[in-house]
């Protein structure tokens, strides 16, 4: 039998995804935590990670122990909780795009924190997504609906997207008449295989074959050339403060966030009440997430 605090520490390794983030977290140090890993696969007959220059990767194995001893966490998390009145506290992460995350969620982390004191949130923002299924996060927000087993899934809120440039760019290079005339600008996009979700590549839904001259992995940085005169490139709505819309007749895109919890705890006190923390956000946030919605 193993040893259940060897598969806690293994847990915030293969969330962690390397050994010395996961020490940091743990307040040990990598050489010890690697140990303990070692010891779990000893006791398991198995190997459940491996080490790349990427970082852990988890064998089959491993992604199968992981979902079973996620799950069991879980349940030891709330089981901890049940002589509280609420039982509502504990620890949400959340991971959303790194524009929707830090325009829209973060500045209102504050008002969640005066309804429920005590559930810590911990936000990854970032330009790709962690998964609830592999237990890396408690609530997702993905650009498309997620297809793996164990989750519940549902349509969180619509935005749009257009195209924008600064006023100083259009002063200096003028507007574009036409979709077609896209191509004699310089245009601000996404590093091409660097894309993390199909729904991200808008340029060619635009024109066939339109490409950025200057592009970021990061929304945020694209934002941050089209404000300082970079170019023409597509933002979601509720980025594009300041900037003008180019093109408005011809270019507008509509896209869904969805909202994945692992099923095993998508129940619980904790993350129902962030659930409808999210879901209001939205609804109060709804003139900037699709400011050129008819309804």
């Amino acid at each position: 039998m193993f040893d259940w605090d060897d598969a806690r520490i293994f847990i915030s390794a293969a969330r962690a995804g390397s050994l010395s983030r996961a020490a940091r977290r743990l307040g040990m140090d990598p050489a010890t935590v690697g140990r303990r890993v070692a010891r779990l696969e000893t006791s398991l007959k198995a190997t459940l990670i491996v080490r790349s220059a990427s970082g852990l990767q988890l064998t089959a194995a491993g992604a199968h122990f992981l979902d079973s001893a996620g799950r069991a966490e879980g349940f030891m998390v709330d089981a901890g909780q049940a002589g509280r009145p609420d039982a509502s506290g504990g620890t949400v992460r959340i991971s959303a795009s790194e524009g929707f995350g830090s325009a829209i969620l973060a500045p209102a982390l504050p008002d969640l924190t005066e309804i429920a004191p005590d559930i810590r949130i911990e936000l990854a923002a970032n330009s790709g997504f962690l998964s609830p299924s592999r237990r890396e996060v408690d609530l997702a927000v993905t650009l498309s609906a997620p297809d793996a087993a164990r989750l519940s899934v549902q349509p969180l809120t619509n935005y749009e997207l257009a195209l924008y440039a600064s006023p100083a760019y259009l002063d200096r290079c003028g507007a574009p008449a036409t979709i077609t005339a896209l191509g004699e600008h310089r245009i601000v996009g996404y590093v091409s295989d660097l894309i993390y979700a199909p729904e991200l590549r808008y340029l060619d839904e635009i024109m066939p074959g339109l490409s950025p001259a200057l592009a970021s992995s990061s929304i945020r940085a694209q934002r941050e050339i089209l404000a300082a005169g970079g170019g023409i490139g597509v933002l979601p709505c509720f980025l594009a403060g300041g900037l003008v819309r180019v093109l408005p007749d011809e270019v507008l895109l509509r896209r869904r966030f969805w909202l994945s919890a692992h099923q095993d705890v998508s129940e619980t006190t904790r993350l129902k009440i962030v659930q409808r923390w999210l879901k209001a956000v939205c609804h109060a946030q709804r003139g900037r997430l699709s400011p050129f919605s008819q309804t």
